[in-house]
């Protein structure tokens, strides 16, 4: 059932790709990820995470229609998640933080701590992006790195993705009920 899935998805996606991205123009990308290899690493390292949880097709799907395929020039789908993943990997942005005694429990940190961490980590500056919880506190949401047009190294951005501000004081929310793992 799954290798038909996963079929079907790529003749989905076959189909959509010259209506999704039109012009090919690109010098750098913005990181904000046939994969049936590479499947037990996105499941661990790249899940969804919508409720109900899926098997992660859907969700990699809509990655690939949404951001891949403005770089399958240089990546084809398969080399788009790898280099996806390797880029986790390389800029293990938990452990920058961890570094810099930011932890995702909970607690408010300044914004600027957060960004100084990141780029003293990579050697390039991080956009942060917020959102709001109910109770209006600015929590962490996504933290936005540029990689050059290869899909290997991170670059300074030389535009700034367009996000929810945050303010000087961010909340990094809990993402386990025991952080002694991160």
């Amino acid at each position: 059932m799954k290798t038909n899935s996963l079929i079907l998805i790529t003749l989905w996606m076959i189909q959509c790709l010259p209506v999704l991205c039109v012009s090919r123009d690109f010098d750098f990308f913005y990181y904000v990820q046939q994969i049936s290899d590479l499947t037990n690493r996105l499941q661990k390292d790249w899940p969804t995470l919508a409720c109900p949880s899926g098997d992660g097709l859907k969700f990699w799907g809509h990655e690939w229609n949404k951001h891949g395929t403005c770089s399958e020039d240089v990546l084809d789908q398969h080399s788009y998640f790898e280099k996806g993943l390797e880029l986790k990997r390389k800029a293990n942005l938990l452990e920058a933080l961890k570094s810099a005694g930011i932890r995702p429990d909970g607690k408010y940190y300044s914004l600027d701590n957060i960004k100084q961490a990141i780029e003293e980590s990579l050697g390039v500056a991080p956009f942060i992006e917020c959102n709001v919880d109910t109770s209006r506190n600015h929590q962490l949401y996504q933290v936005y790195l540029c990689v050059d047009s290869s899909g290997s190294n991170f670059i300074q951005c030389p535009v700034l993705p367009h996000g929810r501000p945050c303010g000087s004081k961010i909340e990094f929310p809990s993402l386990s009920d025991s952080n002694e793992e991160l």
